[in-house]
């Protein structure tokens, strides 16, 4: 009987220990993720003329990169379901499009030192003063609309790369040093602690 007790207990002192052992490994792909947020970040940020000289030079190069990408598609070392390519989908590309689209409107509030940048991924009114009933009004809606957009774009960005959805804050967070790193000197930035500073 005292052998079986025996047994039964360091059978169940092994599984213990197989079981604390274990760990969940949760796929986050956060360099991958790093350099796509600045380039999205930076695509969003862009002025009018940046986009227009954009579309001339994509315009001016495009049968060469065709060409190009005939070729590398003809024979590759690297196998085609390796091959990184930016993650998007039509809900994506909508939120991308309607950030960069609001970015003009919000700019002249980030110049006068009104909204900035928080360290979370999204932005904050820091000061209205200076600005008329209408203008208060159009910041504020500026900023909700810009902030569920964010939301929902940190959202979709990790189901589309079957991200866990518990890591979305890590996402958001990454996202947020973009933000500030593509931050205007003289705009003001959230640092970790919570404290707020202009950007030099």
């Amino acid at each position: 009987m005292k052998l079986k007790s025996l047994k039964f207990a360091s059978i169940s002192l092994s599984f213990l220990f197989l079981v604390s052992c274990l760990t969940i490994n949760i796929y986050f792909p956060e360099a991958e993720i790093r350099k796509e947020a600045e380039e999205i970040v930076r695509e969003i940020r862009k002025s009018e003329e940046e986009k227009k000289e954009d579309k001339k030079n994509v315009s001016g190069v495009g049968e060469a990169q065709k060409i190009l990408s005939d070729r590398e598609n003809s024979f590759s070392l690297v196998p085609a379901a390796y091959a990184q390519e930016e993650v998007t989908n039509p809900k994506i590309r909508a939120l991308k499009q309607s950030l960069s689209e609001r970015f003009p409107k919000l700019r002249p509030f980030f110049d006068k030192g009104n909204v900035g940048e928080t360290n979370d991924g999204f932005i904050r009114i820091r000061d209205e003063s200076g600005l008329n009933l209408k203008e208060k009004a159009l910041l504020r809606n500026l900023v909700k609309d810009e902030n569920n957009d964010r939301r929902n774009f940190y959202t979709e960005y990790a189901k589309a790369k079957e991200i866990d959805p518990s890591q979305v804050n890590r996402v958001r967070k990454i996202f947020a040093e973009k933000w500030i790193n593509e931050a205007k000197a003289g705009w003001w930035i959230q640092k970790e602690d919570g404290e707020w500073i202009k950007k030099t």
